[in-house]
């Protein structure tokens, strides 16, 4: 049996019928709409998935009471998986910031770097940031420092610029706790410590051949030096005194550590279940493995550590940690509330029985549910600008397929789709935005730097993913 067929529900292998035309339309129109709602309509896009999910519902004929329903349990099932976990991630990535502990990972890594090396430590910096931070946030974070890294070095500002943005995507894309592969995870119920474990191997690679060797192209591209003022931002040096005031910031291996505390956590839950295998009689080490690498158990020890490494002991005060808290979680509200209205787009995609009549024709069609996930992200990727958007929209129609897959190959399925959801940031894309203005870039240059760097991660990790996928 192949792998798409070994992963599909029964409905999926029975004979494709009128209603399930109909259904197919109906999710199309659906998808088009919120298109046309995030796009033309600048609408939000919380509001628009709202509004895509109720004309699934009442269009698919599942009742009134279920439209509602369906709706709630998908925001309910999802928030109740990922809203948490992006809470206490943004919590850790403010306490990171705000200490000085991202500028301790700089000046260990790129201050003291060979000429010939420094593109690559630039990229191993915005991995071990972007571990705890959103991709808006790190960009933000990085941008003083790849401008003065690019007026000490010489080198031009694509050179040093493109390795922390492949950093930051591929990460912002396929490792957890970041929201699209949370989304991911949970939509397919993959297991979060594999595929953590399987998207540091697809990362690593892909963000080598996507940043510091294509940052040799994109230099050429466009040979722009680093801008005096970057998006209005000045380009200070970076200092070892942290925010707020304090004269202590944390050391480089505390910070490292702090920062791949809950990666060690779910990665050690992942290996114990594979060594011991025997469910009924676990052993004791794993009954503790398993409680302190449970994903929301291992974030909210890091950040409990973090008040610790990144707050008491550089000099913060109970009071002043409690508001960075607080401060950290309005930023991620709109995102919450987006995950968790996919999540209900998800659900009513599901409850309508979109999701086997997808099933049925790829079936039919003998397409992979590997290659079906990720183009469907890229669709919606293409449409809407959204990552978040096209992650939960495409990880929910291919869900009814995942059900008999393996452990690790429903890993790959939920990197696949976020692969799929970082493919050719355009015009229709904040984070096209972002760049462009910060590094002071035309909309020409954005496309030939950024928008090329986004399409290569992702073509590449989708390789790297199916490969891995025919291995495992």
């Amino acid at each position: 049996m192949s792998p798409l067929l070994s992963g599909q529900a029964a409905a999926a292998t029975s004979a494709w019928t009128s209603h399930d035309t109909r259904l197919i339309t109906v999710a199309l129109i659906a998808i088009a709409l919120i298109v046309a709602l995030i796009v033309w309509a600048k609408l939000h896009p919380f509001l628009a998935l709202v509004l895509g999910s109720a004309f699934v519902g009442l269009a698919g004929g599942v009742g009134l009471g279920a439209v509602v329903t369906n709706f709630e349990t998908g925001v309910g099932g999802t928030l109740q998986e990922v809203g948490l976990l992006i809470a206490l991630g943004a919590m850790l990535g403010k306490l990171l910031a705000d200490s000085g502990g991202a500028n301790a990972v700089i000046d260990a890594l790129v201050s003291k770097a060979p000429p010939g090396l420094v593109p690559w430590a630039m990229a191993l910096v915005a991995v071990i940031i972007g571990l705890p931070m959103f991709f808006e946030i790190g960009l933000v974070l990085l941008l003083p420092v790849i401008v003065l890294v690019t007026q000490r070095s010489g080198h031009r500002l694509m050179r040093i610029a493109i390795p922390g943005l492949a950093g930051l995507s591929a990460l912002h894309g396929l490792i957890p706790p970041h929201p699209g592969p949370l989304l991911a995870i949970s939509a397919v119920h993959a297991d979060l410590g594999v595929t953590l474990g399987l998207g540091i191997v697809v990362a690593i690679p892909t963000v080598a051949i996507g940043g510091p060797l294509f940052s040799h192209l994109a230099a050429r591209w466009v040979p722009v030096g680093a801008p005096e003022r970057a998006g209005g931002i000045e380009t200070a040096a970076v200092g070892t005194e942290a925010a707020d005031g304090t004269r202590r910031t944390p050391s480089f291996g505390v910070t490292i550590g702090t920062i791949l505390f809950p990666v060690a956590l779910m990665l050690g839950r992942a290996f114990v279940d594979i060594v011991d295998n025997d469910a009924d009689h676990p052993s004791h080490a794993r009954v503790v493995l398993d409680f302190v690498g449970e994903p929301l158990v291992a974030l909210t020890l890091a950040v409990l550590l973090a008040l610790v490494t990144f707050g008491y002991a550089v000099g913060f005060t109970g009071g002043q940690l409690s508001t960075k808290v607080g401060d950290s979680l309005g930023p991620v509200a709109a995102v919450i509330l987006i995950v968790g209205a996919g999540g209900g787009f998800k659900q009513s995609l599901i409850g309508a029985g979109v999701g086997d009549s997808v099933a049925k024709w790829a079936n039919g069609a003998h397409i992979s549910v590997l290659v079906l996930g990720y183009l469907i992200a890229v669709a919606l990727r293409l449409a809407t600008g959204s990552a978040t958007v096209a992650t939960v929209t495409a990880a929910g129609i291919v869900a009814p397929l995942a059900g008999g897959l393996s452990t690790p190959h429903a890993a790959l399925l939920a990197l696949a789709i976020g692969a799929g959801s970082l493919f050719l940031s355009h015009v229709n894309d904040a984070g096209f935005w972002l760049v462009k203005e910060l590094f002071g870039l035309s909309v020409g240059q954005t496309f030939k730097t950024w928008s090329v760097m986004e399409t290569l991660v992702s073509v590449l990790a989708f390789g790297f993913v199916s490969l891995l996928y025919v291995i495992v």
